[in-house]
């Protein structure tokens, strides 16, 4: 008996598929944190005084930090856990609306593309994801290809 990995496998794709992550709410630690970790101590994400007087009105969340926290919703959904190999490459990426202290954010990821790799065993799968705020408000979208083991063969 083989233990089967909770992720998807590539074959187990097809486009038009649509996946919905859980859901986090960003704190100001969030914020503070990501701006120790990154060393992106920007006043927009880290001055209030300067903030009451931008268009944000307090501290935003940076957009690394959404998307980083977009990852971890999209590996705590069991979506790629023991299937995925590797992050291919993010294509236009924006930044649609800005994310504060009390927003929560999930992920929704649709297939927009499937296509077997050149060598076996593997395959290209490519995700249109929205970021959406409590709202539905697509905060943060992008185009993104991700590398997966295909089901192995008996």
């Amino acid at each position: 008996m083989t233990n089967e990995p909770r992720g998807k496998h590539f074959d187990d794709f097809s486009v038009g598929d649509v996946f919905t992550t859980g859901k986090r709410t960003v704190t100001t630690t969030d914020i503070v944190n990501f701006s120790c970790l990154s060393g992106d101590f920007n006043e927009v994400h880290t001055n209030w005084e300067y903030c009451k007087e931008s268009p944000f009105g307090e501290p935003i969340a940076h957009g690394p930090l959404v998307y980083a926290i977009a990852a971890g919703l999209g590996y705590a959904s069991g979506l790629n856990e023991g299937t995925l190999i590797a992050l291919l490459g993010v294509d236009d990426w924006k930044m649609l609306k800005s994310v504060k202290n009390g927003d929560t954010i999930h992920l929704e990821q649709e297939v927009v593309a499937v296509k077997a790799a050149s060598k076996g065993g593997k395959g290209v799968v490519t995700f249109d994801r929205r970021i959406r705020n409590q709202h539905g408000d697509v905060v943060q979208q992008m185009t993104s290809a991700y590398l997966y083991h295909a089901r192995p063969q008996n």
